[in-house]
Order: C-alpha cells, then sequence, then structure tokens
C-alpha cells in the first residue's frame, strides 16, 4: 500500500471516529486531546513508524501550525464570552491573565535556578514557556455557550484568552539573559521594559478591538442597508484574524492578544444589537430557502453574522487541536532522551501542585470567587499547545546549548497535563455542576 493512501485512510478514520465519538467523549474521564496524542505517539517508531517529527529539526513548521491553531482558538474564545467589556465578571480572568502569570513566572524561574540547577536565563525561559495556560485543550472546562456567566468557566475562558499573548515578551526576556553575559542579566530588568510590555498589551488590545468592531459593523451594514456580503462567514472569520494579528505584528505589540479582543470586540457588537436578548433568541427561526432574509433583518443580522462566526471557529479549533495534539505526541515518541526523570516529575508536581495553587490565590485575594471555584480554577491550569509553541519558538530563535535542555522538561509538562487534566475534567466539573445546582 502507498504511504500517500495510509495517510488518507488514516486521518480519514480518526476525523469520522471522532465526530461520532464526541458525545460520548464528553461523559467519559478523558479527553479528546488523549486520544490524539496517542494517535501521534502511534504514528512514531514505536508504533507504524510512519512520522518522524523531530522538535529541534522541525521547529519552524511545528511552531507555524501551532501559531495558526493558537490564532483560531483565541478568536472563538474571544466570541465565547458575551458580556460587558466593564462588566465585574472581567475582573477575575484579567486577574488570573495578568497578575497569576506574573506570579508563575518568577515561582517557576526560582524553582528551576535553586532546584533544577539552571542558568537564570533557561530557568527564565523555561518558566515563560509553562506559564500560559492553553486555551485549545481547557475546553472541557470553559464557556460552551454565549452568555454563560459561570464564574470558574468565564474565568478559565478569559484566562486562557488573554495570557498566552503575555508571555511572550518574558520568553524574549529569558532568550536574551541566555545569550547574554551575567553582569548584563540584571540591567535587562529595567523600566524600559516594563513600559515596552504595558505599551505592547494596551496596544494590541486597542488593534483587535478596534479592527472587530470596524469589520462587524461594516458586513452587517453592507448586509442589512445594501443587501450585499452575504455569505461566507469563514473568509470573514480568517480574515478578521489575520488582520488582526498582522496589525498587532506591524506595531510590534502582542498579536495573540489582539486576536482575541477582536473576537471580544465581534461579540460586544453582537450583544449590544441583540439587547437583552441571547444571540440564538435574537435569530429566532430560519427560513433555510432564504437565509439571506435572516442575514440583512436589522433586528438579526449581528447575531446571525456572529452565531456562524463561531460555528465556523469551532469546526476549525477541532480539527487544529487534531493536528497539534497528534504533533506533540509524534514528536514525545520520537524524543531522543528520557522523559521522566527526578528533573520532570519533580517541575510537573511545583506547578501542579504548588506553583499555580499559589498563583491563583495571590490573584484572587479580595475577588469574589468562592473557595470550591479558587480550588478549582488552581486545579485546572492546563498547559498545552501554547506551551509546545512557545518551546518550538525558544528552538528557532534561540542557540540550541540553552533550550535543548528544556525539552524534556517542557514537554513532560504538555503530556502530563493532557493525561492529568483529561481524566479529572469530567468528573470535577459535573460534580461543580451538581454542587452549583444544589446551592441554587
Amino acid at each position: 500500500m502507498h504511504e500517500e493512501t495510509l495517510w488518507f485512510l488514516i486521518v480519514g478514520a480518526v476525523l469520522v471516529f471522532m465526530g461520532i465519538a464526541t458525545t460520548t467523549l464528553r461523559r467519559l474521564p478523558c479527553s479528546a486531546a488523549m486520544f490524539y496524542l496517542a494517535i501521534g505517539y502511534a504514528l512514531g517508531p514505536p508504533g507504524i513508524d510512519l512520522l518522524r517529527l523531530d522538535i529541534a529539526v522541525d521547529a519552524h513548521l511545528l511552531r507555524t501550525i501551532t501559531e495558526i491553531a493558537l490564532l483560531v482558538s483565541l478568536f472563538a474564545i474571544g466570541l465565547r464570552l458575551r458580556l460587558g467589556v466593564l462588566e465585574k465578571l472581567w475582573t477575575v480572568p484579567l486577574r488570573l491573565g495578568f497578575l497569576a502569570m506574573l506570579a508563575t513566572i518568577p515561582l517557576l524561574t526560582l524553582f528551576g535556578v535553586y532546584v533544577l540547577h539552571l542558568r537564570w536565563g533557561p530557568s527564565l525561559l523555561l518558566a515563560a514557556i509553562l506559564a500560559p495556560t492553553d486555551p485549545v485543550l481547557a475546553h472541557d472546562v470553559q464557556v460552551h455557550n454565549p452568555g454563560d456567566h459561570d464564574l470558574l468557566r468565564f474565568a478559565l475562558s478569559g484566562e486562557g484568552g488573554l495570557n498566552d499573548g503575555i508571555a511572550l515578551p518574558f520568553a524574549m526576556l529569558g532568550l536574551a539573559l541566555c545569550a547574554a553575559p551575567a553582569a548584563q542579566a540584571g540591567d535587562m530588568l529595567t523600566v524600559k521594559l516594563a513600559g515596552s510590555m504595558v505599551g505592547g498589551v494596551a496596544g494590541a488590545i486597542a488593534i483587535g478591538g478596534l479592527l472587530g468592531w470596524a469589520t462587524t459593523h461594516a458586513v452587517a451594514w453592507l448586509r442589512m442597508r445594501h443587501a450585499q456580503a452575504f455569505g461566507l462567514e469563514g473568509f470573514f472569520a480568517l480574515g478578521l484574524i489575520e488582520l488582526s494579528y498582522g496589525a498587532a505584528q506591524l506595531a510590534q505589540t502582542y498579536g495573540f492578544l489582539a486576536v482575541f479582543a477582536a473576537g471580544v470586540a465581534m461579540r460586544r457588537v453582537e450583544h449590544r444589537a441583540s439587547g437583552g436578548m441571547s444571540a440564538r433568541k435574537a435569530i429566532g427561526t430560519v427560513d433555510s430557502e432564504d437565509v439571506e432574509a435572516t442575514a440583512a433583518n436589522p433586528s438579526k443580522a449581528h447575531a446571525y453574522m456572529t452565531e456562524s462566526v463561531l460555528g465556523f471557529t469551532i469546526e476549525l479549533e477541532r480539527i487544529a487541536e487534531v493536528a497539534v495534539m497528534a504533533m506533540v505526541g509524534n514528536v514525545l515518541a520520537n524524543l531522543q532522551v528520557p522523559l521522566f526523570t527526578w528533573q520532570t516529575v519533580a517541575l510537573t508536581v511545583a506547578l501542579f501542585v504548588l506553583v499555580r495553587p499559589v498563583s491563583v490565590e495571590l490573584s484572587l485575594l479580595g475577588s469574589s470567587a468562592t473557595p470550591t471555584q479558587r480550588r478549582l480554577m488552581s486545579w485546572f491550569g492546563i498547559r498545552g499547545i501554547g506551551s509546545f509553541y512557545y518551546l518550538a519558538y525558544a528552538l528557532e530563535c534561540g542557540a540550541a546549548a540553552d533550550v535543548t535542555p528544556l525539552v524534556p522538561l517542557a514537554l513532560a509538562v504538555v503530556g502530563a497535563s493532557v493525561v492529568i487534566h483529561g481524566v479529572s475534567a469530567t468528573p470535577l466539573m459535573n460534580w461543580y455542576r451538581r454542587l452549583r445546582s444544589s446551592e441554587n
């Protein structure tokens, strides 16, 4: 059998199986990401030896594919968060996205230096790689339906959308420290760096928010006033993602954050246009023989467009999850160094049991989150595709001697998170739903 034919059969079988089994998997203590990881591993030398991805050699390819997956996921998360930007509920994801990550990085850096015996540069780089929570793999604990304002799900969703972009300056600083003499390390932590981070965050939010607001209004105006620009919501979604990311990169701000902001802005436009109704209620019944009538209706146009874009991006997000997690599994299968050592186990335990809970508790001091919600937020600091992206980025941009020793450490945490959080997400979230129902 030709290798190309075999690939068609494998990919087709996986996609059909997951399309059928998705509903069943939601009820089981496992996640789809665990299956994709296992499939990627089985495609490597331990299995049928059909794919051999080396994270060092193929860093550019892996980084590019993972970047695309993150962009789609961040935009989809923004579209799910249907709440006014000045509402008090936003304070919790903002605390987690900014403060918890800013606490995580120094704690992990100190652990790397004093326990793992890394130099300051590699230790900071490792902390930046592992600091962001994952926006792709965390869909089991995130907001599913726009309008869901549960504090736990909303906070974890917002955190995943915010902190992937904010990790970039710390990764760049870690790479710079790796290359700098020890005497210059302290000089890099300057007020100028802090100022550039604040400007990068503000600029990214402004660019993404403005593009999301302007393009959404423009398309809706063309539909309602001129009966133009119907259909092809997928083109609109991908175009807005690429515009936001490209404009933010051109302005030297944080592209991931801009894409998330574009999704939030698009949903905000729909929220204001729909008034107090949910998006689905605003749309009402759609005549399948005259969809354009709904798309052009002034009271339905924004809701119909936003929900169509959301559906498209969710499908893309799931396909991206298959591709990236299979890549991660294959990289693990082709790893030439031991994955499970005392260092990788110690780092995983420290991050999940000590660093993440401490960071969450510090960031949520005085917040409205209940003790149960705080404990669950502490536990569901899922690491995955975001960390894999920054690892590939570091290998592509940094010196191999500094970054290569970090590969098994980062991959061990990602692999452990996929399994541990994948197994615990369904039972813990079911328990949380029962608890909230009994309280109400």
